[in-house]
């Protein structure tokens, strides 16, 4: 009865201190750094998925230029065999070589999507112009979750790096975490679709 006691009073002992340090505050913020993160993961299988129709539809069309196609299947190769763990987001340099295949890979989609314009019958079909629809509503999804994320990470950094919560993170292992690069235009911008089909 004496140990259960004991240990009660050294629960409480720790814990109020921890309360008043930003310890619960950390985990709360890094938890909505990693929800945020999952959705920004979440958005980008949604577009690699896409590609395979998208591709095979393009396929379709007679002397459709294969050196756009190749490079988006390149692209989409590179950009899905980096393992995107939730561990990415606290490695910079991991982080910086993810943006930039999904900026290559957003790069290749936009000039297939350029291409696409030389192309009457490809344009009237309409199971590509699904898929495009689908792609618009991707790379929205895309922008938005990136930018959710961009804040989460910015609301942790901020928090962990006051007083008195910036001691209670370094006790306990909680580093800064790794940004979006604003300056990465390809990764910031989700590519222009325009078919010139009229606007919706």
């Amino acid at each position: 009865m004496r140990r259960t006691i004991l240990r009660l009073w050294l629960a409480c002992a720790v814990a109020v201190p921890l309360a008043g340090c930003g310890y619960n505050e950390i985990q709360r913020r890094d938890e909505a750094v990693k929800a945020a993160w999952a959705e920004v993961l979440s958005q980008y299988q949604r577009r690699a998925d896409l590609i395979p129709n998208i591709v095979n539809t393009v396929k379709g069309e007679a002397n459709f230029e294969q050196e756009t196609l190749t490079r988006v299947v390149e692209a989409r190769a590179k950009a899905t065999s980096i393992q995107a763990t939730p561990e990415l987001i606290n490695d910079p340099a991991a982080l910086a070589r993810f943006q930039q295949a999904q900026g290559e890979l957003s790069s290749a989609l936009a000039r297939l999507l350029v291409v696409v314009e030389n192309y009457p019958n490809l344009k009237a079909n309409q199971a590509f112009q699904d898929l495009r629809t689908q792609l618009e509503g991707t790379e929205n999804r895309i922008a938005v979750a990136r930018n959710r994320y961009i804040k989460a990470v910015q609301d942790y950094n901020t928090y962990v790096r006051q007083i008195p919560q910036n001691i209670t993170a370094m006790v306990f292992g909680y580093k800064e975490k790794a940004q979006f690069a604003v300056e990465n235009e390809a990764v910031m911008k989700a590519p222009t679709v325009d078919f010139g089909s009229g606007k919706k």
